[in-house]
């Protein structure tokens, strides 16, 4: 039997192709009932990052689907669970197919608890959160441009367009043992929570997503303004936003 949340929370949530690939990569997923919500991007091209990101999300769906309880501890395990089978499952999945070798996925994994939340993150799919109108990032890029910004080497605006700002470091597939990164917190009414491929955060800056997500419109509308903008700045790769805002 589930423990009743101290909160209740709402969601809306998109995922467009964009206007230059063939197919989308990205998968979406969010089960309130089940407590949790997840942006997965695949790695790899074509049909290899598709089966990636759609692995992850089934497992989430299998692992999440008889919740005992809504504590942290619960939220932790299965947030861990999901990595780690979701990464035995692409990697098994590489090695029978060898034109798929080298497929993954960034992924970003919220799950709900009585009082707060469990976010499992690898990759360079963002989270954040808007507090009191403050928007925070809550993950940090597994990527080599995020390396080259920690060690000083270039600066946010070389960020935005270096050419080697899609090698990712971590991924779901990427090595025998997974290595995520987990983020913990309380959710305090009136918190929304954005989960996004880097689709959108390519091409729409920080300042512009707070714009958006501070905007007094419902979450749908936000939601299909903040694809709006990527599909605006170019379109350039497939676009994944859900937000979910506690009551």
């Amino acid at each position: 039997m589930m423990v009743p949340m101290s909160y209740s929370l709402v969601y809306s949530a998109r995922s467009e192709i964009g206007h230059h690939r063939k197919n989308n990569e990205d998968t979406l997923r969010v089960n309130l009932e089940r407590g949790f919500c997840l942006v997965a991007d695949g790695i790899g091209g074509g049909a290899a990052g598709e089966v990636a990101s759609r692995l992850f999300a089934e497992t989430a769906d299998e692992i999440f689907q008889n919740a005992s309880d809504r504590s942290e501890a619960e939220a932790l395990a299965r947030v861990q669970e999901t990595f780690r089978c979701a990464n035995s499952r692409v990697r098994e999945h590489a090695a029978k197919h060898p034109l798929h070798l080298g497929l993954g996925c960034t992924a970003d994994l919220m799950a709900f608890h009585d009082h707060g939340f469990v976010l499992g993150h690898l990759g360079d799919s963002r989270s954040y959160r808007m507090r009191n109108h403050h928007l925070m990032q809550l993950t940090k890029d597994h990527s080599l441009v995020q390396h080259q910004l920690d060690a000083g080497l270039i600066s946010p605006d070389d960020a935005r367009t270096h050419p080697m700002r899609h090698v990712i470091l971590r991924a779901v597939g990427g090595e025998d043992e997974v290595s995520l990164d987990l983020i913990r917190g309380p959710i305090h009414s009136k918190d929304l929570y954005l989960l996004c491929s880097d689709g959108l955060t390519d091409f729409v800056d920080d300042d512009r997503l707070a714009a958006i997500l501070n905007m007094d419109q419902a979450l749908a509308q936000k939601v299909d303004a903040l694809i709006d903008a990527a599909l605006t700045a170019g379109g350039y790769d497939n676009i994944t936003a859900a937000l979910v805002q506690a009551e």
